[in-house]
């Protein structure tokens, strides 16, 4: 009684919710997918991104190709074969070091998959060319995931800045024509609802000869929204069986995201791709350290986007 008594505020204590009630949690099932984020600068600052990422947020470093080795030798050490490899930012094509990186994961044989704004870093002569050479070689290995908001201007424009909706399409439109493996991701707050949104975005795909099936969740994902604030329920164990979840659907049972913090000596493992900041998400240094304990699910988007949206940042 003495320690519920403690709980104040949902999400605060890592084993009970506010209520008292055992909190969630997720063991881990074996490695399906490993991030890497590559900093958290980006050439836009987007009104809703839940990583704040902008041209002066520079609090999650670029990572270098020999930040990045130790964690694919890891992987190799495993045993269990390739695995999806996942890089996110910021914008990637900021990072110095992307095109090296992604050629070490194409070269050990693993699948990637990257996400990005398709806009100016992506378009420099540089990286085009670099991507010209990445696909010739690994074509059938690399998928990049764009960025639209909306398969309308304006409600993308108002998400991203204004012009933000004609460059993704300029640069989509020259991936598509290279031969890229595409992918789009949109967010479903902006839509009416996802029959509506596929639609949508299938008039747009048509419209610029994209051959993307938006039909297909994992050519077109639509993510649930996350807001800072937001206030959904807390997940307790009772959670999976009421809403009918398996917890090795969530992230956190097989995929964890590498950040460097801005100063820090070497990178760390964090539990997923969504809460590279919040320091009891940080997991060790090591993909061993980074798998040893389940995850507890206290934060809301937990709740908001794992469990109840369904969402998940992996193909």
């Amino acid at each position: 009684m003495a320690h519920t008594t403690l709980i104040q505020q949902k999400f605060h204590d890592p084993f009970v919710t506010a209520k008292g009630e055992t909190r969630g949690s997720v063991d881990w099932r074996g490695l399906k997918t490993l991030w890497l984020n590559t900093g958290t600068l980006c050439n836009i600052a987007c009104r809703n991104c839940y990583i704040k990422s902008s041209p002066t947020n520079d609090d999650l470093a670029y990572l270098t190709l020999g930040d990045v080795m130790p964690f694919l030798d890891e992987i190799d050490a495993l045993g269990d074969g390739t695995k999806e490899i996942g890089i996110t930012g910021g914008e990637p094509f900021m990072c110095p070091d992307i095109l090296a990186i992604m050629e070490a994961i194409l070269s050990r044989g693993h699948t990637l998959l990257l996400l990005t704004n398709a806009m100016r870093p992506m378009m420099r002569p540089r990286i085009r060319e670099g991507l010209l050479a990445l696909k010739a070689r690994f074509g059938g290995q690399m998928t990049l995931r764009v960025s639209m908001d909306h398969y309308l201007e304006a409600p993308h424009d108002e998400e991203r800045g204004t012009g933000s909706f004609a460059a993704a399409l300029e640069g989509l439109s020259w991936l598509a024509g290279e031969g890229f493996r595409l992918a789009i991701a949109g967010r479903q707050a902006l839509s009416d609802d996802d029959a509506k949104a596929r639609a949508g975005y299938g008039a747009l795909i048509r419209r610029f000869g994209l051959g993307i099936d938006p039909s297909d969740a994992r050519q077109l994902v639509l993510f649930p929204e996350m807001i800072e604030g937001d206030d959904p329920p807390e997940i307790t164990t009772a959670c999976w069986s009421i809403l009918n979840v398996d917890p090795s659907d969530m992230m956190c049972a097989s995929q964890r995201m590498v950040v460097k913090r801005q100063g820090a000596a070497r990178p760390v493992v964090t539990a997923c791709t969504l809460l590279p900041y919040d320091a009891q998400f940080e997991l060790g240094e090591t993909l061993s350290e980074a798998t040893a304990a389940p995850v507890q699910l206290n934060h809301a988007w937990c709740a908001s986007f794992c469990v109840l949206g369904g969402g998940s940042c992996s193909a």
